[in-house]
């Protein structure tokens, strides 16, 4: 791996806004404890390894008091490293915790702000926003601290170490650093960059099988009712199997660097005894020594080739940095104007629906749905959208709920906070029947009374009965039919009563009776309605109808004069 500038760049630049925060510098008194205990490790290791030799020596002069003064000695090191290491751990863990959840928190916010996460859907780049969020977030604040860590403590062991090999013999010090140097120019020169991109392809790949997995699940009714089990299992099974031959590359790669790194493991633990021996045999130096320059030694030489143990790591963390790095970047942009050069449909807020001179595309602009629409829907003129299956009709909605901005003109539209979008599909949260009612504004708390008042208006009153109360939390997708939960957003535009409600074929699965029922409560609010449907009975609830025709094409009636014929159902 080719620890370049550009990957330091990304990494500080995904430190620095935490590290230069207040909350970050609160940290930094934590970072000093570790510094100390780092130190207090390092001398700690430097007293027991002269232990060690203290043990070898008494015992080949056959000198009991003095070994079991070494004895004792350690025992009441041991008393002091024990709680000393516990400390350290601790505390490392503590540091990377809380940069996890700045770092985790400002993703989010800028995930969840200008509709990010839903535009994250065009960019082919961004795979699997949500394991970049919850797991290489989680990788890269745990290793980066703990990599910093490794390299301060390999910094202190060399310095440490080296004071007592040089003691003993200077030129297994000149030959550590060159050893060492040699050794992690060829590790990264050899496997660095191809494992980088290996553990980065098996991230994404690992996180498509899982997500191919999930969607299983999420519709697993649908697959079962069209006996789909064969498609689904083929595509699993090609995912996997994507995942497994690049795992295979990987482990191949991993076995040259396995067989690299245990053969000059083993050779230079040979060495240190090799070099001392002759002076242990004449006498010069006793038996206890070779065990302090072999463990001084394995010290240094950890410390020196830090990089080249922990490539496998390091590999990994690379990836990480890149996926975060790439994903903060794509939510920087988002919903900011102007993307390539292309235009956007200016939005401003205003009481009103206006439509001025507004050309509708799809988010990647290969497709103009609606060209130069001018409409306006004040306040009580309900619009109804017809037109035949593909022309823009869900898009002029999504347009106007704010999701849609590709293309040219200018909207007028109320605030978000004052518009209701109800798509064909309703979506239930993870949560009590009264969160269910209140979403999306859960901060307000519904009475009973209220709940069940606005269940009856929607023609669900044995819902409370069947749900086990308002508090009971229910997977709602299995506990409730289409219908039922189409009903249910009926009830949270009344309870919320927005000046604005786009309404996407949202009584799709209901029939007559309940349909007119529900728009007739619409009707009694004060609420404009903008309707998507195919139901001629529908009509009479809106004041003009806008009918979309190919080729960008449209036309604008008063509903008194529109008859919806088949060609437009």
């Amino acid at each position: 791996m080719k620890l370049n500038l550009n990957l330091l760049k990304q990494a500080l630049s995904i430190a620095k806004p935490y590290w230069s925060s207040k909350e970050g510098r609160r940290s930094w008194w934590l970072v000093w404890v570790l510094i100390l205990l780092l130190l207090a490790d390092t001398q700690l290791n430097v007293w027991f390894n002269t232990q060690s030799g203290e043990f070898a020596s008494a015992l080949a002069a056959r000198q009991g008091t003095r070994f079991w003064h070494s004895v004792r000695t350690y025992l009441l090191l041991l008393l002091i490293a024990v709680p000393e290491y516990s400390a350290y751990y601790f505390v490392r863990d503590r540091v990377g915790l809380y940069w996890r959840r700045a770092l985790t928190h400002r993703v989010l916010d800028r995930y969840f702000k200008n509709h990010a996460f839903y535009q994250l859907h065009a960019e082919a780049e961004i795979d699997n926003p949500d394991q970049r969020i919850a797991d290489d977030i989680y990788s890269i604040t745990s290793q980066s601290v703990n990599f910093l860590l490794i390299l301060a403590s390999a910094i202190f062991q060399v310095a440490a170490f080296g004071r007592v090999l040089w003691r003993i013999s200077g030129y297994l010090v000149l030959f550590l650093v060159v050893y060492a140097t040699v050794v992690t120019m060829l590790t990264y020169g050899v496997f660095g960059g191809t494992m980088v991109s290996l553990y980065y392809q098996q991230r994404r790949k690992e996180a498509d099988f899982r997500f191919g997995l999930v969607r299983v699940r999420e519709n697993a009714e649908f697959i079962a009712l069209y006996h789909g089990e064969k498609q689904e299992l083929t595509r699993v099974q090609g995912l996997f199997g994507v995942l497994f031959e690049n795992y295979t590359r990987l482990i191949r790669w991993q076995f040259g660097l396995n067989f690299f790194q245990y053969t000059h493991t083993l050779l230079v633990a040979l060495l240190p005894s090799i070099v001392i021996a002759p002076r242990v045999l004449s006498g010069e130096l006793e038996v206890g020594r070779i065990v302090q320059a072999t463990g001084a030694f394995a010290a240094i030489m950890g410390s020196l080739t830090i990089l080249v143990d922990n490539m496998e790591s390091l590999a990994g963390f690379a990836a990480g940095i890149r996926r975060v790095k790439s994903l903060n970047s794509h939510l920087k942009r988002a919903g900011t104007p102007g993307i390539s050069g292309r235009d956007k449909i200016a939005m401003m807020v205003s009481e009103r629906m206006n439509f001025d001179n507004v050309t509708l595309q799809t988010p990647n602009y290969e497709r103009t749905l609606i060209k130069e629409l001018t409409a306006s829907i004040e306040c009580g003129e309900s619009l109804m959208i017809v037109g035949g299956s593909g022309l823009g009709k869900s898009s002029l909605l999504r347009m106007m709920a704010g999701l849609w901005n590709c293309g040219t003109g200018t909207i007028e539209r109320p605030d978000a906070g004052e518009l209701l979008f109800l798509p064909q599909h309703t979506y239930m949260i993870v949560g009590t029947l009264r969160e269910q009612l209140s979403y999306p504004n859960l901060e307000r708390v519904l009475s009973d009374e209220e709940s069940r008042e606005v269940l009856e208006r929607v023609n669900l009153t044995d819902l409370e009965v069947r749900c086990g109360g308002f508090d009971r939390e229910l997977d709602f997708e299995k506990v409730l039919s289409v219908g039922e939960r189409q009903r249910l957003a009926f009830a949270r535009v009344l309870l919320k009563n927005p000046r604005y409600v786009l309404l996407d074929e949202a009584t799709s699965a209901l029939d007559r009776e309940n349909e007119e029922a529900l728009y007739e409560q619409l009707a009694s609010t004060s609420a404009t309605i903008v309707s998507v449907t195919h139901h001629p009975a529908l009509v009479k609830y809106h004041s003009q109808i806008l009918e979309l025709k190919p080729d960008g094409e449209w036309s604008l009636y008063p509903a008194s004069k529109f008859q919806l014929t088949e060609d437009l159902v």
